[in-house]
């Protein structure tokens, strides 16, 4: 399949490691340009050392005004933006009555103002050319939420309603706005929270393991392609048929 990324100008959030990473890679395996960030400088330098045709940018998407700051800069280096992904760290596990107001404030920082922040900034050019994609990276718990993942789950639900009434705004500019949903993938933050449990997890999966971030990332680079020009406003699950319901 021809997904005619070749020079599109990607910028993918959180992208040092993990879903981040092995999207950005895709993305540059099918001949774009991609543009990664972090919030540890180390940490995004040695993947861009990884990624063919990458640019490193560093931003802590935890600062009101970083997904904003960090956008104009990647359009400074790259010309524009085609294709935003958005993705951000996991806010502290934990139950309602055991967190903290500060956690809840900081996650919304990260989980939902940059994405807010970088959408509202990135979709200028992309109405002025016609074309965009705007891929939110959210989770499972969106969905169904967990317990031990209150501030998660909430931030993340919310981010489904923001993406829907987006997708209608923005399709008659030829933009689609999407969301995937990632269940338990073998990333290094899924391995050092869940694997002491893995086996009683991988129960609960109907196709009995973890995903790859390969797999997910297969999935971000279709929704980003000419051919899925009439998926939009979608909440895709990436999960080996986890979530229980419609």
């Amino acid at each position: 399949m021809d997904y005619d990324l070749q020079g599109k100008r990607v910028l993918v959030l959180g992208s040092s490691s993990g879903l981040g990473f092995a999207t950005a890679k895709a993305y540059a395996n099918e001949g774009a340009t991609v543009a990664i960030c972090s919030s540890n400088k180390e940490r995004i330098e040695n993947a861009a050392s990884q990624i063919k045709n990458s640019h490193p940018f560093v931003s802590d998407l935890t600062k009101e005004g970083a997904g904003a700051a960090l956008v104009w800069q990647v359009i400074e280096k790259l010309g524009g933006i085609d294709i935003l992904i958005t993705n951000t760290g996991n806010p502290p596990h934990g139950l309602f009555m055991e967190s903290k107001p500060e956690e809840w404030r900081k996650a919304y920082e990260s989980l939902y103002m940059s994405v807010v922040e970088s959408t509202m900034e990135a979709v200028h050019g992309m109405k002025e050319q016609k074309f965009g994609r705007i891929i939110l990276i959210t989770s499972v718990a969106a969905k169904e939420p967990l317990s031990s993942l209150t501030i998660s789950s909430s931030l993340r639900a919310g981010l489904l309603g923001l993406m829907k009434t987006l997708s209608i705004e923005l399709a008659k500019d030829g933009i689609t706005v999407n969301s995937i949903l990632p269940g338990f993938t073998n990333t290094e933050a899924t391995k050092r929270r869940f694997d002491k449990n893995r086996k009683e997890i991988e129960a609960t999966i109907p196709a009995g393991r973890f995903g790859e971030p390969e797999e997910f990332a297969s999935l971000a680079v279709y929704l980003g392609s000419k051919g899925a020009a009439f998926v939009n406003g979608q909440a895709i699950a990436c999960d080996g048929g986890s979530i229980k319901g419609l």
